[in-house]
């Protein structure tokens, strides 16, 4: 049993927003639905919190109302093998929300997201420091990170 989890405070929009990313996520499910009570403070029946998986790694989603909204301040950070892969979470998570710089993205429920190739940081810790430091240039002047552009910045000079 995974001791530490993320818990996402949505509005009430905690059920839609784990269909969404159980959908984009292999190896993602849901575990468990809790319902609010007659004691409130939601309406009776409707969900309180969604235990969920993504690739293996537990969140709980609870509809907790407008009080409290995501920040930049916390992140999810997917790590990828591939460009495909990418670009196809990329294409997933900004459907609906917004780009950022360096990989970083808002999906369409406010919850910002790192989606970063594992060469990323491989590059940028390479002891030649004069490499390291055009991927980094490189990377500054991305939204969704590039694989090619970075090696590129990598290989020059």
């Amino acid at each position: 049993m995974q001791k530490i989890k993320t818990f996402l405070w949505f509005d009430k929009q905690a059920e839609e927003a784990v269909a969404h990313y159980t959908s984009i996520f292999g190896d993602s499910r849901v575990v468990t639905v809790a319902r609010y009570g007659e004691a409130g403070p939601g309406e009776p029946g409707s969900v309180m919190t969604i235990e969920f998986e993504l690739a293996g790694q537990r969140f709980v989603a609870l509809n907790g109302g407008p009080e409290f909204t995501f920040s930049e301040a916390i992140s999810l950070s997917v790590d990828c093998e591939s460009q495909d892969e990418v670009d196809r979470y990329w294409a997933a998570l900004t459907e609906g929300g917004e780009e950022g710089p360096c990989g970083w993205l808002k999906d369409k429920y406010g919850l910002s997201w790192q989606i970063n190739p594992r060469i990323l940081g491989e590059l940028l810790s390479d002891p030649d420091r004069a490499k390291a430091d055009r991927v980094m240039q490189a990377m500054l002047g991305m939204k969704r990170i590039d694989i090619q552009g970075l090696k590129d910045a990598y290989e020059a000079g």
